[in-house]
């Protein structure tokens, strides 16, 4: 059965539910959230997505992300889709939201209004790989340059993240959870 995603105002007002892929095809507003986790070295887990998924497949992007569930918090979201496709439990403290739009090649468009978690964890991931295929830290300043060389090669949304949100996340990889 597909899971329905939470369509929502401007102002993250629920406002129905709506299949995945009909919001994706239909490019209708919609809750999702992003999660980013650092270890102690200040680094950012990145993960691959698994070659087979619906749109972006073996690009890297942020460690998890996801669509909330109708009735579950941001936070509860979070914990469980990290928990199902990276393998680990920890602490997440929501910091930033924002709304964007992004088409792909296949004709479906993420137009979400995006949760932006942050975590730490120090530890390997038990990755699923149903939904990862890998996954690599890397300190923020790599990440900058490698988005510059070689954008091709991370999510949509990673990459408006990254750009919009640069000085955030360098500043919240000290927020103490």
């Amino acid at each position: 059965m597909e899971e329905n995603v939470i369509l929502v105002d401007k102002q993250d007002n629920q406002i129905g539910l709506m299949p995945k892929m009909e919001a994706h095809e239909k490019a209708v507003l919609h809750r999702a959230f992003s999660i980013f986790i650092f270890n102690d070295k200040g680094e950012l887990m990145l993960q691959q997505r698994a070659a087979h998924k619906y749109h972006s497949p073996l690009l890297w992007t942020n460690t998890c992300c996801s669509h909330q569930r109708d009735g579950e918090s941001n936070i509860e979201a979070g914990m469980r889709r990290l928990y199902e496709e990276m393998g680990f439990s920890t602490r997440l403290k929501e910091v930033f939201s924002f709304i964007y739009k992004a088409a792909f090649d296949n004709g479906l468009t993420e137009h979400e209004l995006d949760h932006v978690m942050l975590g730490n964890f120090d530890g390997e991931p038990t990755i699923n790989l149903d939904e990862v295929a890998s996954y690599k830290w890397m300190s923020l300043e790599a990440i900058q340059k490698d988005l510059e060389s070689n954008p091709e090669l991370y999510t949509a949304w990673f990459k408006i993240i990254f750009k919009e949100s640069y000085l955030k996340l360098k500043n919240a990889q000290n927020y103490s959870l």
